[in-house]
């Protein structure tokens, strides 16, 4: 699978799905609808918890995916963006982590092979979505102890390790650690991804997407986007970029940063727009492509995608746009 990803890279920009939020909001589930029968009786609230509706609505998240895939994703994520024992800690789950993860991945590997099989010509692939969790590890939740930290490195990787496992068993293709607001958070998640890779024997490609969370042009604990990718260099990466935080024309100056500086292959996947006073993201498909044609032109990336507030038509009409133009060329084979 590998080699196929890596010619598919090579042959053409490839399309990462939109947002699982958005698409979920539709669906208008209610505490009962995340709970299911299995969690009837579950003592704390579940409304909310994303990743357990790979459990409990597994065919909407089947849905999800499909919708993406048939608006010209080539890749979909898994929806396990909370997916380590510290997330889930919020609702007491965190014996359900290795389920949620594997369940996840299972999901979207079927769909995945259901659109290779009808269309072999275009081999869908899964990317194991793995979050930045609700805590950092570089800063003090606490202004009045900045010495203390929430959660440690060590934490963090056993916690990754855990979600990494899952999500290879489960079948996916790629490892897509995102939104990156704090490199250490990153930095514990790779360490934990070397390690289950050592001992299995294995090799997948690796993802990293981080986040630049204002106009200063850093990340949250403070990494200008060349520094973020230098501090990230050591790991063999598939590919490196930026995703959330800001729309597709904010955005462009850091991908720009980066893109002559490595040989990795440079993915973005922005939001919709800013988002309104109600928290919505209003930038409509043709805006965001329009905004995105400028990366292509530029040749700044190879993988192009949506983050919060997209929806499959933005996949779509982007996917169109991303087809009349040649990948970023890269140095040497990803």
């Amino acid at each position: 699978m590998s080699t196929t990803l890596q010619k598919a890279l090579q042959d053409r920009i490839l399309v990462l799905d939109g947002a699982m939020g958005t698409m979920l909001q539709a669906y208008k589930f209610n505490e009962a609808d995340f709970r299911g029968e299995r969690f009837k009786d579950y003592p704390t609230a579940l409304q909310g918890n994303n990743d357990l509706l790979s459990i409990t609505q597994p065919q909407a998240i089947k849905e999800i995916h499909a919708k993406y895939f048939a608006a010209g994703a080539d890749i979909v994520e898994t929806n396990t963006f909370s997916g380590t024992r510290i997330a889930m800690a919020d609702y007491q789950m965190e014996n359900l982590v290795y389920e949620l993860n594997y369940q996840s991945a299972k999901l979207a590997k079927e769909v995945a092979q259901e659109f290779t099989t009808r269309e072999p010509n275009k081999p869908r692939f899964v990317a194991g979505s793995i979050g930045p969790t609700n805590r950092t590890a570089s800063m003090s939740p606490d202004v009045n102890d900045p010495g203390y930290r929430a959660v440690t490195f060590e934490d963090l990787r056993v916690a990754y390790k855990e979600q990494v496992e899952a999500l290879i068993d489960g079948g996916v293709d790629i490892l897509l650690v995102e939104t990156v607001f704090d490199t250490l958070n990153a930095k514990a998640a790779l360490f934990a991804i070397e390690e289950v890779k050592e001992a299995r024997g294995m090799d997948i490609p690796i993802m990293l997407s981080g986040t630049i969370t204002d106009a200063s042009g850093r990340t949250l604990s403070g990494q200008t986007a060349e520094a973020f990718l230098i501090s990230v260099s050591h790991i063999p990466l598939l590919s490196i970029g930026f995703n959330c935080a800001l729309g597709a024309n904010l955005l462009q100056p850091h991908l720009e940063a980066i893109a002559k500086k490595t040989d990795f292959a440079i993915s973005a996947h922005p939001n919709a727009g800013l988002p309104n006073a109600f928290g919505e993201y209003d930038e409509s498909p043709e805006d965001m492509a329009e905004q995105i044609e400028a990366y292509f032109k530029k040749n700044l990336v190879n993988i192009i995608g949506g983050c919060c507030g997209t929806t499959p038509e933005h996949i779509r009409v982007i996917a169109n746009v991303a087809a009349k133009y040649e990948p970023r060329p890269l140095a040497v084979a990803v």
